[in-house]
């Protein structure tokens, strides 16, 4: 139910503001959201045109998750999308 919701919420962001604060409201809980919702929000912050927030998604699940294998494992999930929408992690971006 939970990534559901978020999967449709994002889907239907039309702004800077609703993707931020949706992001904001699903990290926030005591868990790291499923790869769908991540994949959700990246494509809402490109077709939205916010590249920072789409990398910014990178920056919050690095800090969320509990070993550094769970983020290469969200890496690895969220490639073809990365790919496919060009969002690249702040490490790739050389920062």
């Amino acid at each position: 139910e939970f990534t559901n919701r978020y999967v449709k919420f994002f889907e239907n962001v039309d702004e800077q503001f609703e993707l931020q604060r949706g992001l904001n409201n699903c990290f926030a809980y005591d868990l790291v959201p499923d790869v769908a919702i991540c994949e959700a929000a990246l494509r809402a912050a490109r077709r939205i045109d916010d590249y920072a927030t789409a990398v910014r998604v990178f920056e919050a699940l690095k800090i969320k998750v509990d070993k550094p294998s769970q983020y290469e494992d969200y890496l690895q999930a969220l490639k073809p999308v990365m790919d496919e929408l060009g969002v690249q992690t702040k490490e790739e971006l050389g920062f």
